[in-house]
């Protein structure tokens, strides 16, 4: 029948979307058989400018970045949702992941589930809205750096303007303070061999850096109503 897919036609999309989980960790489908949004999860560790070991579970900067160009100029994708479960990583890569996810007029809506550590935090307040679960944590810490590190006041001038960088972007996409995160960042009390602060989802959604508690459901709902309030046109018609 005209405007059906044969079942070969089916078998080759299931393949290449399994194809596709298996590359990416991402996938695009339906929501309640109304709006096409696309999943792309960030887990492990954020691989940058250098390989990490084969061992390893990584997220690669340079499968991500272009994933989030192609979402955002593919017009049946109609929103994005990023699923969090990271250790974090690569600053600069974390946080170019992060600018890109805050400029896109897509939709999106992240989910914080395990653990949104470290360069973790930037990535989960990237989005129009975010959720966290009530049992996942986030690391709140200052940047550090492996490798030789040369003992000069250049050194500390860096290190001062990369954490920077970090503040003024979870600050301006997030409720937080600027001075209230530097006091989660430096504080000396909680963590034993480190400097920072470990926020369990209620904390993180009462300190302002996450707007609400939540799972799946939620934000799926959340982002339908995001798709929604962009394209009033389109509230309660089928994807198709």
């Amino acid at each position: 029948m005209k405007g059906e897919a044969r079942p070969e036609e089916k078998d080759a999309k299931e393949q290449q979307e399994q194809q596709q989980i298996i590359q990416s960790g991402s996938v695009t489908t339906e929501t309640n058989g109304k709006h096409i949004i696309h999943c792309l999860t960030v887990i492990g560790q954020i691989e940058g400018h250098y390989i990490l070991p084969a061992q390893n579970k990584t997220t690669k900067y340079e499968h991500v970045i272009p994933q989030l160009v192609a979402i955002e100029q593919d017009p049946e994708i109609e929103g994005l949702i990023v699923i969090l479960n990271t250790v974090g990583g690569d600053v600069e890569a974390g946080l170019a992941i992060a600018e890109l996810i805050s400029t896109m007029e897509t939709p999106v809506v992240s989910l914080a589930l395990g653990g949104g550590h470290s360069i973790g935090v930037p990535l989960a307040c990237s989005a129009k809205y975010s959720f966290i679960a009530p049992s996942a944590t986030m690391t709140v810490h200052p940047v550090r750096m492996s490798g030789l590190v040369l003992g000069v006041p250049q050194t500390l001038s860096y290190f001062d303007k990369m954490q920077e960088r970090i503040v003024r972007f979870v600050t301006d996409n997030s409720g937080v303070s600027a001075q209230r995160f530097r006091q989660l960042m430096m504080n000396t009390g909680e963590l034993v061999m480190d400097v920072g602060t470990v926020l369990d989802g209620e904390q993180a959604v009462a300190e302002g850096l996450i707007d609400e508690l939540g799972g799946l459901a939620q934000a799926v709902g959340k982002l339908t109503e995001l798709i929604e309030a962009k394209n009033p046109e389109q509230k309660g018609e089928p994807a198709w």
